[in-house]
């Protein structure tokens, strides 16, 4: 390697901690990556846990993202303990708390990103080749001991499924905290309707530190250089030098090959995996644990969901302790924390909010009761029985919609799991965009929301599909996990009859007695009727930073026209819940979270 090559990299000692600053990484295309990197002090061998991302190892949590640091930490105080805190970094792990135990942490500006040049390709094949190079890179380092893991928050989750998916030789074990996986069904489009997230988040979060713009972005406050370089590009190299992701999405609107490039093959991922969920995560993350663990080929493989924000138990003594006693197993070789950990663990949700740990062997829960309730249009009832008559309910394609809800819960009920919805509908227009929102109302009928991922009011549960996207995939649909292959667009004829399976993210909730649980059916995003909530860059008001509401996108012509959902013996339109019988909810276990 040059000297041109290797004049930024710096190596300190502090904090307890043998630091390089921007050690050079060469990939397999010859381009130089920076990352930084935390060991232990003097001679030794260690595993690897490492990210590979685009926000800037530089950039301390603090100050780019402030206003989830002080909710996190205000609530967590646990989190900010023992720690100095100046090398805490968005989505990653703590070095001060991992080197301790005898970890490298390794942080890998992405190409095109912080401190790496590039061009910038959020979520491509070269990003993951980057990543599998990166491992092997760290494996043969003389500090490692040639086990590398993979740990991180939703970039830093996704790009872990991808990865796995090249089988690198030594990565030894991952674990993807809240973290998509299905390019098409969880960044781009819910159900073949646009998602504005890509566009919302590329230019603020990525754009705002890519390779280039110099004294245009923050400094570090460890060590007072630019965090994303020091090359200063000007404005037009910089836009040819990155592909902005929300022009992209929108160029393919179908799951093609832009999409599948960047979603793992489930056959070839192989390695052991620790899958973390967030029941309140509709729109972005979960969808891609469940399926991982799932879908996954891996035969060593568990499952954990809780609640609460997107970051907040990644950094709790919970979380890092559920963390390290995995990767302890797999990258040390000590069992003695692992061995007994259950395939599932479940923070099972209570209005409040609050959480109950439960252990489980599956997922979905073989014990649950797929409980469908059925629509009366009539008189806007959900109930286990087909209604005797025939009856509809007209909205506007585009407008509030429609609900319809259960009588008030006469117990206590469990609905964790997967939910589903068959909507028959038709349309006066060619298309419609059907969402589907699953709420909880209290017995003075008002909604009971939850803390979710991102956004502070979020409804139990939210589904969505395009109606001429309904084409199912046999092979992969469950009844309570229709698959759309996404492939063709099938227009409606006005006014006629079609059948609609409508995929419902998973949940989870007991729903004390008096309560009801009712759905929506409507043409728009959901929205709690409150104030917005301002977040970060983000305006939330219900459905988080996930909206679907670019008018050139939904056109009224298209999508503007009376949708009408119809009921009764002929079209049994309902909703399938997952009911865990009420003998479990006797018997929960552990201590509230």
């Amino acid at each position: 390697m040059s000297n041109e090559q290797t004049a930024l990299t710096r190596e300190v000692e502090a904090d307890g901690m043998h630091i390089t600053f921007d050690e050079a990484i060469c990939v397999s295309d010859g381009l130089i990556l920076r990352a930084n990197v935390f060991r232990p002090v003097g001679a030794g061998r260690w595993p690897v846990l490492l990210t590979y991302g685009p926000y800037g190892k530089d950039l301390a949590f603090q100050d780019g993202y402030g206003d989830q640091w002080r909710l996190m930490t205000t609530s967590f105080p646990e989190i900010a303990a023992g720690s100095t805190n100046k090398y805490q970094n968005w989505e990653v792990v703590d070095p001060e708390k991992w080197v301790p135990l005898g970890y490298v942490c390794v942080r890998v500006d992405s190409r095109g990103a912080g401190r790496s040049p590039g061009k910038l390709d959020a979520f491509s094949p070269q990003e993951t080749q980057d990543l599998y190079d990166c491992i092997e890179w760290a494996a043969a380092e003389p500090w490692s001991n040639g086990k590398v893991g993979l740990n991180g928050i939703s970039y830093y989750a996704i790009n872990q499924w991808q990865v796995a998916a090249l089988q690198p030789p030594h990565l030894a074990a991952i674990c993807p905290w809240e973290g998509a996986a299905d390019h098409y069904r969880e960044i781009s489009y819910h159900g073949g309707i646009p998602s504005r997230f890509a566009a919302l988040w590329f230019p603020e979060q990525i754009v705002s530190v890519q390779h280039g713009v110099g004294e245009r972005g923050p400094r570090s406050a460890v060590t007072g250089d630019l965090v994303a370089g020091p090359e200063k590009l000007t404005e037009e190299d910089l836009a040819a030098n990155r592909v902005d992701l929300g022009p992209a999405v929108a160029d393919h609107p179908l799951d093609d090959e832009f999409h599948r490039a960047r979603s793992p093959d489930w056959s070839r991922v192989a390695v052991p995996i620790l899958s973390s969920a967030n029941w309140g995560g509709q729109g972005l993350h979960p969808r891609g644990n469940y399926e991982g663990y799932m879908r996954a080929a891996s035969r060593e493989k568990w499952l954990e969901v809780h609640g609460l924000e997107h970051w907040t138990h990644f950094y709790t003594d919970y979380g890092r302790d559920l963390q390290r006693r995995f990767f302890d197993h797999f990258l040390k070789g000590d069992s003695s924390g692992w061995g007994t950990q259950p395939p599932v663990l479940l923070q099972v949700r209570h209005v409040g909010p609050r959480f109950v740990e439960r252990e489980e062997n599956e997922w979905p829960l073989a014990r649950t009761l797929w409980t469908k309730f059925y629509i009366d249009a009539a008189d806007g009832s959900l109930s286990p029985s087909i209604p005797m008559a025939s009856s509809q309910q007209t909205y506007d394609g585009l407008g509030d919609g429609i609900e319809f809800s259960t009588t008030p819960f006469e117990a206590e009920t469990e609905i964790t799991g997967p939910l589903a919805a068959t909507l028959y509908i038709s349309s006066g227009t060619s298309d419609a965009d059907v969402f589907v929102i699953v709420r909880l109302l209290d017995p003075a009928g008002d909604e009971v929301t939850f803390q979710g991922a991102n956004d502070p009011h979020t409804p139990i549960a939210q589904g969505w599909l395009r109606a001429s996207h309904r084409k199912l995939d046999e092979s992969l649909s469950t009844e309570w996990r229709p698959y759309h292959p996404h492939d063709e667009i099938e227009p409606l004829t006005p006014d006629e009859v079609y059948r609609l399976d409508i995929e419902i993210w998973p949940t989870s909730i007991v729903v004390p007695a008096g309560y009801r649980i009712a759905v929506r059916v409507q043409g728009t995003d959901y929205d709690y009727g409150g104030p917005p909530v301002n977040i970060g860059w983000f305006v939330m008001t219900g459905c988080g930073p996930f909206p679907h509401d670019v008018a050139a996108q939904r056109p009224a012509d298209i999508y503007g026209g009376r949708v009408t959902v119809h009921a009764g013996p002929d079209h049994p339109s309902h909703l399938i819940v997952p009911v865990v019988p009420a003998r479990d909810i006797e018997t929960l276990s552990g201590s509230p979270r």
